[in-house]
């Protein structure tokens, strides 16, 4: 099935479904950008996880956003299927039953992953055979889908829009309590991923060692600490040892409000968690280190100026879970949070992505665990 530009032009109504965590949120973003585009006449409703669709708010391609669960889905879209449907397309991502079948009772035509259930994919417009988990880039995974429609990519960029407003906010409930200097660099860190999943996680005595000798260069550096309720006792250690330097938001904000919050840091340095999927939409310096089970070269921001990506020494296609950090050399990390705040280009692109880069074969999707 291809969706031609004649048709897609006639089009008035799209429904976009993506019930996912947070990373994965933000990691649909080009792929919901580029469907936008390829129905020039048409308004483009999403509807995500209760507690992650507010991340794409205000995104200037989607003129409604809501929320979904495969609970309330079997609920709603009833009286559609005695009327006409409210859409004209929906697209779906995932495995859940319960929201394709809502996808069918609401638009006229669906495309969707394919089902375990053949009465469902029997109604499909286009069942979509989505290539393994973690073979190729998760931006490539998320773009396959409407690719295979005939819809062009717009950019591999992921995209969050936060306004002044939030921007206003965040600023005073920051800079009330780092206070204001004019050559103080503040910098973000990510210091934990999951409490079930620690072997991900960075020493986080590798991370005070870093803020000390940031401080050595830039005395009146700031930290400013973002992540889950328990991260905490983490970013504790971290407290005790930069003597007021720090100020945690970790458990404490929206993700709009941390998004706002990134806005006005310099540099951000973390392990690749959901909350820096949602720094990098900004486009700013960031310094981010790879489990090797999760490795840059299937989730590293693509089309950004200023990242540096840095691996575990053995992450690679055949790589398994539950590896250490402690192999990532702090020196390197060193150079390069050195080198970003000083505002030079990084040397450090991350591994060339399957599904993006050329010549780049698909990884064996089963021998990695992004979870």
């Amino acid at each position: 099935m291809i969706i031609t530009a004649a048709e897609a032009a006639q089009a008035q109504r799209i429904l976009i479904i993506n019930v996912t965590r947070i990373g994965d949120t933000l990691l649909a973003t080009p792929a919901m950008r580029a469907i936008a585009a390829h129905f020039p006449n048409a308004t483009v409703t999403c509807l995500g996880h209760p507690q992650r669709a507010e991340v794409l708010r205000h995104l200037p391609y989607l003129g409604k956003v809501g929320m979904i669960t495969k609970k309330s889905a079997w609920a709603r879209g009833w009286k559609d299927v005695f009327t006409k449907p409210e859409y004209d397309y929906a697209f779906v991502w995932g495995q859940d039953g319960a929201l394709v079948s809502y996808a069918l009772r609401k638009a006229r035509c669906v495309v969707a992953e394919r089902q375990r259930d053949d009465k469902i994919n029997r109604k499909l417009a286009f069942a979509f055979d989505a290539p393994p988990q973690n073979s190729i880039h998760a931006v490539a995974w998320f773009l396959a889908m409407p690719s295979a429609v005939g819809i062009s990519v717009r950019g591999l960029g992921i995209d969050v829009a936060i306004t002044e407003e939030e921007k206003r906010i965040a600023s005073e409930t920051m800079f009330g309590v780092l206070g204001a200097s004019n050559h103080a660099p503040i910098i973000g860190f990510q210091v934990a991923s999951f409490a079930t999943k620690a072997w991900r996680d960075w020493p986080i005595q590798r991370f005070i060692a870093l803020a000390l000798r940031i401080i050595q260069q830039y005395p009146d550096a700031r930290f400013v600490c973002f992540g889950a309720p328990g991260d905490q006792s983490r970013i504790a250690e971290l407290e005790r040892a930069l003597r007021g330097r720090v100020i945690s938001f970790a458990g404490k904000t929206t993700l709009r409000e941390t998004a706002a919050l990134m806005s006005h840091l310099d540099l951000y340095v973390g392990i690749d968690t959901g909350p820096t999927h949602l720094y990098s939409a900004l486009k700013k310096p960031m310094v981010v280190l790879y489990h090797p089970s999760i490795p840059s070269a299937l989730y590293k921001p693509l089309d950004h100026p200023a990242l540096s990506a840095i691996d575990h020494p053995l992450a690679g296609p055949t790589c398994r879970d539950k590896i250490s950090m402690n192999e990532i050399d702090a020196e390197l990390v060193w150079r390069a949070v050195h080198g970003a705040l000083e505002g030079e280009p990084s040397t450090l692109p991350g591994m060339a992505s399957p599904g993006i880069d050329e010549g780049v074969a698909p990884w064996p999707g089963d021998a990695l665990a992004y979870n």
